[in-house]
């Protein structure tokens, strides 16, 4: 039996309740044991090891519901021409552990890693955050998830590993996609109902799959307990994804009122992954991004404050994700930053706590500090409250813990 206790702290419990000052966290092996207000901690038996929190903050480890980790690259458009599958995996593998050391502690990869990632972690052989597997996105011929680019006369790309999809069309076809992502034991299934700003041959704002197809898979995935999360942008593809069943809405950029109303009305999620488009505009012709996918990127970068405006007004539920591509993952903790232009700082901080927990459907697990649940817990420096850029400097990040162990002490 492992005992640690963090004492002294400015505990940010992300329930929604206010901070407490001078509180202490008692974990037991993989859990928390104790969440201590006034800070008494009693007699504990074994062997304790303290860890003195004064003048910082304990808080849950936080959670991005929108991450690829095997977008090794700037380029994933290109990037399975030039790296074998090995390759790809040892560098999807260290991508998780640059993660893991921003204070992610659990994260829902939306679409590229399989379920061999997930369990590499889960045994220890590589350190990580917990990973929500999606397998292959399932795309219609010529949508987001379509690599070829438009010269390219071929059946569409397949290979093992990385960011390549499944290509379906009509129900059947999509409707045996997703059973056959199931089968391989996905975490949750991954559509693509509109258009995308890093594929070669379609337009931001079109839509993608009919209601009928989008269904099929979550039907699919209803029927194991599972969810579909689909990447969407505009008002149209929202709705229809929404009608179709879909949980989890991926960026929702271009929306306006209509569609999010529709997301309240069915206590669908929105993800918006604000700062992507930031650092692709900024960054990916350097990276070999085409001019084509700047474009888009720019048009969902300029309405991606009203779109996150509308779903914040109309009462949405909100969480938090990145969707960042190759050496950009750094970047991650911006996002909080980008939110905040809508959303309070405690909002943005819940964002990627309490409410990607829900989302995740773990909540009796993870995503905020109270007994039974993960000892998934940070120490940062300052008040994040007070500056949400301290999450941006690792150096900040003084203690790093997932399932009660530590992976990082700088105290």
């Amino acid at each position: 039996m492992t005992m640690i206790v963090f004492e002294h702290a400015f505990l940010l419990d992300c329930t929604g309740a206010d901070p407490v000052e001078g509180a202490a966290v008692v974990v037991e092996d993989d859990r928390i044991k104790e969440v201590l207000p006034r800070g008494k901690v009693g007699p504990l038996p074994g062997p304790v090891t303290t860890i003195d929190c004064k003048g910082a903050t304990l808080m849950p480890g936080l959670t991005d519901a929108h991450v690829h980790i095997c977008a090794v690259e700037g380029n994933i458009t290109d990037q399975h021409r030039y790296l074998p599958p090995s390759l790809l995996a040892a560098k999807a593998l260290r991508r998780a552990e640059e993660c893991l050391m921003q204070g992610f502690t659990t994260v829902r990869d939306a679409g590229g890693a399989d379920y061999g990632f997930r369990e590499a972690i889960a045994e220890g052989l590589y350190p990580g955050p917990r990973l929500l597997v999606s397998g292959n996105y399932i795309s219609q011929t010529g949508g987001h998830g379509d690599k070829r680019r438009r010269a390219e006369w071929i059946e569409p790309i397949r290979c093992c590993i990385g960011m390549i999809g499944s290509i379906a069309d009509g129900e059947a076809e999509v409707r045996k996609a997703a059973r056959e992502q199931l089968r391989r034991d996905v975490d949750q299934l991954k559509l693509m109902a509109s258009g995308g700003a890093m594929s070669p041959s379609d337009e931001l704002d079109t839509t993608q799959f009919t209601v009928a197809e989008m269904r099929a898979a979550v039907e699919e995935a209803q029927a194991v307990g599972k969810y579909v999360l689909a990447h969407a942008y505009s008002d149209s593809a929202v709705r229809k994804a929404v009608e179709a069943g879909v949980r989890s809405i991926e960026h929702g950029n271009l929306i306006r009122e209509t569609a999010a109303k529709a997301m309240r009305d069915a206590g669908a999620f929105l993800v918006p992954t604000m700062i992507t488009y930031e650092m692709i505009y900024r960054e990916g012709k350097r990276y070999g991004i085409g001019d084509h996918q700047i474009q888009k990127i720019n048009l969902a970068r300029e309405q991606s404050v009203q779109g996150l405006t509308y779903a914040y007004r109309a009462g949405c539920k909100i969480g938090s994700g990145s969707d960042l591509l190759g050496d950009m993952m750094v970047q991650r903790a911006v996002e909080f930053e980008l939110k905040a232009q809508v959303m309070t700082p405690m909002e943005a901080l819940l964002s990627a706590t309490r409410v990607n927990a829900e989302l995740f459907r773990m909540s009796d697990r993870i995503g905020t500090v109270e007994p039974g649940k993960y000892a998934d817990l940070l120490v940062v420096a300052g008040n994040p409250l007070k500056n949400l850029r301290v999450f941006q400097a690792q150096d900040n990040l003084t203690v790093i813990m997932k399932g009660g162990r530590i992976y990082k002490r700088a105290l």
